[in-house]
């Protein structure tokens, strides 16, 4: 299939508007087709997605991929299925003329359009490491900031778990069902003669049943044990002669994952990794403990450039949930250009900063402020000390007293600071500053980082900061929406790649709707200009008819 763009998208003499009453085409063009036939579907980038199709001119081109791309952000928009999807496209004028297609003498879908489409993106990026879709997301996010005239100087960034769809396994459950589709898959090759009667009774739906569901507390560690040890002599009777299978991989990641080599064979680990297999079903899953709520599955990042003129989601990421905020946090400065014309201001909450990733937005002139900290909470006092960063000494303590000697240790970040002893022990603040009495001096043994925690603390106590704080906020509710609205825990597919997929859609849909929702209030906006402008002329009219 070749790849011809979609740029010829003239209305025909029998294009299907034409057939429309004025009072048809005027609800028309107050709805929400209008707004995105013209805001939204002429800033898809359809060569993007070229090298999905040949290049071949001679073979059969391809579904305007404008359409395809502007039908699944559609999807996400209204919750459709793609039957009812489809089925809007070909009977539904409003999805026809948002899709620039009122002039086909057919819909260029059909009901595989956006399953093939969407094959042909998880097999690219499983090949090349390229997400286009996401791509796509951005820069049409990007389009939006610049629609809006949203100026780009202040984000705001948070993070939401995305559940997996797949079923939480107990132990037993995931080490029979790796060793049960495992022997299907010797037994769909006819070579079932590799397998003992042990290993065959896992044919048996029975005993699935028997073995997972009418098993007593008691006896679940001895059928654990016997489950790992069919699994065991299930790669010794196999070999690498099956190591291409899927099943085969799985059976050997759990196997390694659940157990480990002792001098008298093996035994069950007492700590699993939370990169292990949680199902088979969804091997890209991870597990993670958050806020006391056990999370199985992925976590998306999302950055929101915002300002007075609006908000648009202008970052987006998707990652095993074991990725941390902090590990969020330093690929979003990272990619903040080096020679801004103006900070950029990120705003987040606590476990996205650390004394690193400070240091780190300080050097690409980004401004990182959170709502918190995370660690241990520092003295207020500490926040006083007076550090000279050229010289790396301490000029005066909290009290304002300079000390006698000072050495800094750049290894462990470490001030080591000898005060006058007389001094030191009539000072108020003496239990607070951390000063160590010696035979003829107080010792003051302070390391950078606590210091700039203080001071980074008594910062966000300032106006300025709490108002800073405040807007944040207002980014918290975006998981909410994405849970609630579009169903970001319900996704029918599973896996990292393909879920990756159907998330950044679900964060592009939010984004059209902000753009419609602002195209709406543009248009009330011109009504009323245009209605203030009328009545002006009239009693401009009225008052030269009076006058003469």
């Amino acid at each position: 299939m070749a790849f011809v763009a979609n740029r010829n998208q003239q209305i025909s003499l029998d294009d299907s508007t034409f057939g429309m009453s004025d009072r048809e085409r005027r609800f028309l063009k107050k709805g929400w087709s209008e707004a995105f036939s013209k805001h939204i579907f002429p800033k898809i980038n359809e060569d993007r997605f070229a090298v999905l199709y040949s290049d071949n001119p001679a073979s059969r081109p391809n579904t305007p991929v404008n359409v395809i791309v502007g039908m699944l952000i559609i999807k996400e928009l209204f919750s459709h299925t793609d039957d009812d999807l489809l089925e809007e496209v070909l009977f539904d004028v409003r999805y026809q003329y948002a899709l620039h297609t009122t002039s086909f003498a057919e819909q260029p879908v059909s009901d595989r359009t956006l399953s093939r489409f969407r094959e042909r993106l998880y097999a690219y990026e499983q090949e090349t490491g390229i997400d286009l879709m996401k791509d796509e997301m951005v820069s049409l996010a990007d389009a939006f900031v610049a629609m809006l005239g949203i100026s780009g100087q202040m984000k705001r960034m948070d993070s939401l778990m995305v559940a997996s769809s797949c079923k939480k396994l107990s132990r037993l459950e995931l080490v029979y069902r790796c060793v049960r589709q495992m022997v299907k898959a010797i037994h769909a090759t006819g070579e079932t003669g590799l397998l003992d009667a042990r290993l065959l009774k896992y044919l048996d739906a029975d005993d699935e049943n028997e073995t997972l569901y009418r098993t007593r507390s008691s006896e679940a560690g001895s059928k654990l044990i016997a489950a790992l040890t069919d699994a065991l002599r299930l790669l010794e009777l196999t070999g690498d002669a099956y190591a291409e299978l899927s099943e085969y991989q799985q059976l050997r990641r759990m196997v390694d994952e659940q157990t480990e080599a002792t001098e008298d064979g093996w035994q069950l680990r007492d700590k699993i990794s939370p990169k292990s297999l949680q199902n088979p079903s969804d091997e890209d899953a991870t597990y993670r403990e958050k806020a006391g709520k056990k999370h199985k599955g992925y976590v998306g990042n999302i950055v929101e450039t915002c300002d007075k003129n609006g908000a648009i989601i202008t970052g987006m990421d998707y990652k095993p949930n074991t990725h941390s905020d902090a590990a969020f946090s330093r690929s979003v400065i990272e990619a903040e250009p080096d020679c801004a014309e103006q900070p950029v201001t990120i705003l987040a909450d606590g476990a996205y900063g650390s004394d690193e990733l400070m240091a780190l937005a300080e050097q690409k002139q980004v401004n990182l402020v959170t709502t918190a900290l995370i660690g241990k909470t520092p003295d207020p006092v500490m926040s006083d000390y007076v550090i000279d960063e050229n010289a790396q000494t301490i000029v005066q303590c909290p009290a304002g007293q300079a000390p006698v000697s000072c050495q800094y240790k750049a290894t462990s970040d470490s001030y080591y600071a000898h005060f006058n002893k007389t001094t030191c022990s009539r000072c108020p603040l003496r239990h607070h500053c951390g000063v160590k009495f010696q035979k003829k001096t107080g010792l003051v043994h302070i390391s950078g980082k606590t210091i700039r925690r203080a001071q980074y603390r008594k910062l966000l106590g300032e106006p300025e900061y709490k108002q800073l704080t405040r807007l944040r906020n207002a980014v918290e509710g975006i998981p909410s929406v994405l849970r609630r609205k579009y169903r970001v825990d319900e996704m029918p597919v599973r896996g990292y790649v393909r879920s990756k997929l159907w998330y950044f859609l679900k964060v592009g849909a939010i984004n059209t709707r902000r753009v419609l929702e602002w195209a709406a209030e543009q248009a009330i906006l011109l009504h009323l200009l245009l209605s203030a402008a009328n009545l002006h002329f009239s009693r401009l009219k009225m008052a030269r008819e009076a006058s003469h």
